[in-house]
């Protein structure tokens, strides 16, 4: 079973516009509601692909109980008693994100939940750690259920970003995958972030790196695919889940990985992909061995 923790889950609203001016008045063309959060997307491209897998958080209020009543995946949320986030984005030809804070998590909180994760974790082959952490939580909240899912036998994978990430590598997880600007804003060059496991860079229409003990590795795609890209990095993440948990070779994990970024890329909504994008770039994408950046 892979496991899928979203501290800041969030009750996504998707706006679809022809074109995004700003200070303008938009008609919006169409209106998707839905759970939303990074671990949550990778949860829902994981049960697409017919992978077992579990969605655990943090959720509380009535946005939290939409959340949890509206997820379709198997999941056990922690509760708190504040109120959980809501998140905008407006697409045309690329997507504009608003995202708010999240609730203040007490640590009475954070307590019971690291107990409930770690029981959920001794279940897991992996558990995927991402997503931005609601306030109240500790800057190395991620390294501590880095090492307490490391502790149950699980193998771990931290998408994340800034100080989080940074703290995070701190704890030796087997994978970190942030974006360019998410390893940028944490301080970290490539060779420190993966110095004690792994470390896979998305560079969005420019690919993905892969900093591995087995050398680096880019993957290249062969097309540009235009459409809404927010959950391009999660779907990467649960493919490079599911390497983690077969221990397949980073060539092969990276391409995988790559084909189906590209395929969310194409969907709709942020959890979902296109299965003929799918197939044509697990045809299509080239992965080669390339020299280390650091």
């Amino acid at each position: 079973m892979i496991l899928t923790v979203t501290l800041n889950p969030a009750w996504d609203v998707t706006y679809r516009v022809p074109r995004l001016t700003p200070h303008g008045s938009h008609r919006v063309a169409s209106v998707l509601q839905r759970p939303g959060g990074k671990g949550l997307n990778v949860a829902r491209v994981l049960h697409a692909l017919g992978e077992e897998t579990l969605a655990t958080g943090l959720a509380g209020g009535a946005t939290g109980a939409l959340v949890a009543g509206a997820l379709e995946v198997p999941h056990a949320f922690a509760a708190i008693a504040g109120e959980t986030r809501r998140t905008v984005t407006v697409v045309d030809t690329d997507a504009t994100i608003f995202n708010e804070p999240g609730p203040d998590v007490r640590p009475d909180e954070w307590a019971a939940f690291q107990e409930s994760f770690a029981a959920l974790a001794a279940r897991a082959s992996v558990a995927v750690l991402s997503g931005s952490l609601p306030p109240g939580l500790p800057e190395d909240a991620y390294a501590v259920l880095t090492r307490l899912a490391r502790d149950a036998g699980a193998r771990v994978l931290v998408d994340a970003g800034g100080p989080a990430l940074r703290a995070a590598a701190g704890a030796r997880p087997d994978l970190l995958k942030p974006n360019e600007a998410e390893l940028a804003a944490a301080g970290l060059d490539g060779a420190a972030a993966g110095a004690d496991g792994a470390l896979v860079v998305s560079r969005g229409a420019g690919g993905m790196l892969a900093v591995t003990p087995d050398g680096c590795f880019e993957a290249v795609p062969h097309e540009v695919v235009a459409g809404n890209p927010t959950g391009a990095g999660d779907a990467a993440a649960a493919a490079l889940a599911v390497a983690l948990r077969d221990r397949a070779p980073w060539p092969a994990a990276l391409g995988e990985a790559a084909a189906l970024a590209a395929a969310a890329v194409a969907a709709p909504a942020a959890g979902e992909f296109d299965p003929d994008v799918l197939r044509r770039h697990r045809r299509a994408t080239k992965v080669r061995e390339t020299s280390c950046p650091w």
